[in-house]
């Protein structure tokens, strides 16, 4: 028991150093090759390198080196042709047109200001599909949305709360976590989107609109709410041609169109998101050609997209390969099987397992402030983990990536709380106490409905 003792001193040291605000990357590559130096000294396998360098030592940076290649080929091309996609989607203007237009329907709601609070969260989840930006759609609401809520009459916590709940579950195509778990289970991301995430996802979110009605309810009866001080609901003109709302969605469209669920074609197309992604960029480009009528903008577009690859592998896909280490150091450290004998010892068996593994990555992306950083540690033991207890790795990842996304919902170090509780005039601690209830009670039903009352998970 004493590599599991050790991993969980790290994972502990880990977490309190990044609610200290230090950097992800160096704190879990760091915490990785410590555990694999560890691992070492206590005689344990060490991950198997495609080419080893004949030194123990060397072997280390070796490994480093084999997770950038293999990531950059994979997961990380897909994940930074999706940032260059958002970026530029945000650039045009498209992004802005798409939330303009889909929020337009709650002005009706005058007389029942809370359902329209609640309505936020199912439009804002669909919205989350294709722009998987925590924090840059909780900015488009917040200049979109959140004038409108507040002169229906809710408080300002009221209507960031419902903003923030919009992007608690990290599904579709384009969503980092979804590719990284696609990754991890070697599984076509449409058949995940429609078979798994949907099915689960649907019922939680009626859950979330049902608690945030009574709960916000509830707290501004306390906050005695003054209506007569409302800011204005003029919406501002659309910044691009109202055609562009569907460009943001072109890819997650052709994704479905061209998957094993339609077979319309005699010689099945089959796409994946990366190549989607390319396609739907160079679409735009024709959009903003004929819109612009000049091509330099059209050829300035590329230098959009180059930047937003680049801020993406350096945000999120260094993020992965420091995780990768980590979580190969778990690994080899002996954590798996020493959570294993935990579970075995007090009789929880494999949906025992699951749903441990669902909380500490719940309290995990709590502490970090990113679902991301979360998942990308944890993800990659899900297959040797499920593996062992006899469980799919699928019906274990699920609820682990959706929990990643409810931590960060209350999280005061999260991007998404943090910049929309600045623009109301609020702290994250505000929107915090706001989100708990509702996260916490949707937390046990998703682990009710999943580990319970779901076939897949069993």
């Amino acid at each position: 028991m004493v590599g599991p003792i050790l991993s969980l001193v790290i994972i502990i040291l880990v977490g309190w150093l990044l609610v200290k605000k230090y950097n992800p990357q160096a704190t879990l590559l760091i915490a990785g090759l410590l555990l694999l130096i560890i691992a070492q000294l206590l005689g344990n396998d060490l991950p198997v390198l495609t080419k080893p360098t004949g030194s123990n030592v060397f072997d280390l940076f070796a490994g480093i080196k084999e997770s950038f290649s293999k990531t950059n080929a994979g997961v990380g091309l897909m994940i930074m042709a999706i940032g260059g996609f958002v970026a530029y989607m945000d650039k045009i203007g498209a992004s802005n047109v798409l939330v303009l237009y889909t929020m337009k329907p709650l002005s009706i709601f005058k007389k029942f200001p809370y359902v329209a609070a609640s309505l936020v969260i199912p439009i804002g989840q669909i919205l989350f599909v294709a722009i998987p930006s925590a924090a840059g759609l909780g900015l488009l609401l917040m200049a979109s949305l959140y004038p409108i809520l507040i002169r229906l009459g809710v408080s300002k916590v009221s209507a960031v709360s419902v903003i923030t709940a919009s992007t608690v579950f990290g599904i579709g195509p384009a969503c980092a976590t979804t590719a990284s778990a696609i990754e991890i289970l070697r599984m076509d991301t449409v058949l995940y989107f429609l078979r798994y995430q949907i099915p689960l996802v649907w019922p939680l979110t009626l859950t979330l609109m049902v608690l945030y009605y009574f709960v916000n309810k509830h707290y501004d009866k306390k906050l005695l709410v003054n209506i007569d001080e409302r800011l204005s609901t003029q919406s501002p003109p659309p910044p691009a041609p109202g055609i562009y709302g569907l460009l943001p969605v072109l890819p997650i469209a052709l994704l479905i169109i061209f998957s094993e669920f339609f077979t319309w074609m005699e010689k099945p197309i089959q796409l994946d998101t990366t190549t989607v992604i390319f396609i739907s960029f160079f679409i735009a480009l024709i959009f903003e050609g004929i819109r612009r009528r000049a091509f330099k903008p059209v050829a300035n577009a590329f230098s959009i997209f180059w930047d937003g690859m680049a801020n993406i592998f350096k945000s999120v896909v260094t993020l992965i390969i420091a995780a990768d280490i980590f979580a190969k150091g778990l690994i080899s450290i002996g954590f798996i099987d020493g959570l294993l004998a935990l579970t075995t010892q007090f009789g929880m068996g494999a949906i025992g397992l699951g749903i441990v593994m669902t909380l500490m990555i719940f309290l995990a992306s709590m502490l970090m402030g990113s679902g991301n950083a979360a998942f990308f540690a944890f993800g990659p033991l899900v297959p040797g983990l499920a593996a062992k207890v006899g469980l799919s790795g699928a019906a274990m990842l699920l609820p682990m990536q959706l929990a990643a996304s409810m931590g960060r919902a209350i999280s005061p170090v999260s991007g998404v709380l943090i910049a929309t509780a600045e623009i109301a005039g609020l702290t994250s601690m505000d929107i915090v106490k706001r989100n708990i209830i509702p996260l916490s009670v949707t937390l046990i039903v998703m682990l009710t409905l999943h580990f319970l009352y779901n076939d897949k998970a069993h």
